[in-house]
C-alpha cells in the first residue's frame, strides 16, 4: 500500500503541475479542467467500497491542489475527502457493480 500511495503522490504532483502550468492555456469558456479532481472521482468509483485507499488518495491530491492554489491550505483536502466519502457511501448504499463485488 505504501508503494501505491507513493506512486499516486508522484502522479498527483505531475497532474498538479500540468493543471496549473499547461492546462491554463486550453480553457474553454474560461473553465480549466481539474485533472486531480477527476482522478479522485474515477478512483473512488472503481475502488471496492471496503477499501479506504481512495480517502488517502484524496488527502494527497488535496495537498497538491492546496500547494499550487491561492486558497487556504486544507480547503481542497477537506473538499476531496468529503467527496471520496460521499462517493463511497453512495456506491455502498445504492449501487451494485457486479464486477467489483468479487
Amino acid at each position: 500500500m505504501i508503494k501505491k500511495l507513493l506512486l499516486f503522490i508522484i502522479l498527483f504532483y505531475f497532474l498538479a503541475l500540468i493543471q496549473t502550468s499547461f492546462m491554463v492555456h486550453f480553457s474553454v469558456w474560461g473553465l480549466i479542467p481539474n485533472l486531480i479532481f477527476f482522478s479522485v472521482i474515477i478512483w473512488n468509483i472503481f475502488e471496492r467500497s471496503k477499501n479506504n485507499f481512495g480517502i488517502y488518495q484524496a488527502v494527497a491530491a488535496g495537498f497538491f491542489l492546496d500547494i499550487f492554489s491561492s486558497k487556504i491550505i486544507g480547503f481542497n483536502i477537506i473538499i476531496l475527502i468529503y467527496l471520496a466519502i460521499v462517493i463511497k457511501l453512495f456506491l455502498k448504499s445504492y449501487v451494485r457493480i457486479p464486477f467489483l463485488e468479487k
